[in-house]
């Protein structure tokens, strides 16, 4: 039976990314960010991942980057269209061209374990919280909040409260959201407060992102490493990236040297469109 460090699920996507200075048409989504930015730290991981069978040429992001995956068949495609407002890129459109089918228990390979089941939602309906519930009992289980309050409204996607938060959080081990999905799931506009009261719902480590830095919470304490990007022309998969290097490096290191490993990652990945690419000596830096 394999066995991975991290099984990494989620949908490609083809991507639309618009800035103010460039339009960019690229291959994306959390299960390549996070896959990539895995595979070039050393990762032994697995990508599943779900497209419609003429797009398989968005496949070659895979390949070119020697990272292993499965496809599975969807009637659809996922695509999403980022529009970027301001230098900082932290505030940004989203709007949906396409959804793959959503994934189901099925889609995991049977005969497969990981330390962390990473499930790379782009928008809620990807991951139905019957197949993360169900998968938690595998092991330690990974979401990003956006994947269930990222809602495609006929086109434009817009950020709603999750009904069942606090049922899948306390489920899970690692959670992640950024300030603004972070704000709407509790209420409170402090980071760190916010942070704290996700944990208290369940979440064995919580994950906040912020265009000024990252904060963890785990084992009681919170912990904030800053993002020390010279540019922001690779913003897009910024948590991805972040996020998935926390949960690989955590295995074998402390919250505190997960999180600022994660932030040195994500500062240099965000410094070039694409996946990370780079190696552990480039985050050590």
């Amino acid at each position: 039976m394999p066995h991975y460090d991290l099984l990494v699920l989620g949908a490609v996507s083809k991507d639309i990314i618009i800035t103010p200075e460039d339009v960019e048409h690229s291959v994306g989504g959390a299960v390549v960010y996070s896959s990539v930015a895995l595979r070039h730290l050393g990762a032994k991981l697995l990508a599943v991942t779900k497209l419609h069978p003429d797009d398989r040429a968005a496949l070659e992001v895979f390949d070119r980057h020697g990272v292993p995956y499965l496809v599975r068949e969807s009637r659809t495609t996922t695509s999403i269209r980022n529009t970027y407002h301001t230098a900082d890129r932290d505030r940004r459109t989203c709007e949906a061209l396409g959804m793959a089918e959503p994934f189901t228990l099925a889609d995991v390979p049977a005969d497969a374990t990981a330390d962390v089941y990473y499930l790379g939602g782009l928008m809620k309906g990807e991951f139905p919280e019957e197949v993360v519930l169900e998968m938690c009992a595998r092991g330690r289980v990974a979401i990003d909040a956006q994947g269930f309050m990222r809602v495609n409204d006929n086109g434009p996607m817009v950020f709603r409260d999750w009904d069942r938060k606090r049922e899948v959080i306390r489920a899970v081990h690692y959670l992640k959201t950024d300030h603004a999905e972070a704000e709407t799931l509790t209420g409170k506009s402090d980071r760190r407060r916010a942070a704290e009261i996700l944990a208290s719902w369940g979440a064995k480590e919580v994950m906040l992102t912020h265009h000024t830095e990252v904060l963890v919470w785990a084992e009681g304490a919170i912990h904030a490493a800053p993002f020390t990007a010279r540019n922001l022309s690779g913003r897009t998969g910024r948590g991805d990236t972040c996020f998935a290097s926390y949960c690989y490096w955590r295995r074998n290191h402390s919250a505190e040297e997960a999180c600022r490993f994660a932030a040195a990652v994500t500062s240099r990945k965000m410094e070039r469109p694409g996946p990370f690419s780079g190696t552990i000596e480039d985050a050590d830096e």
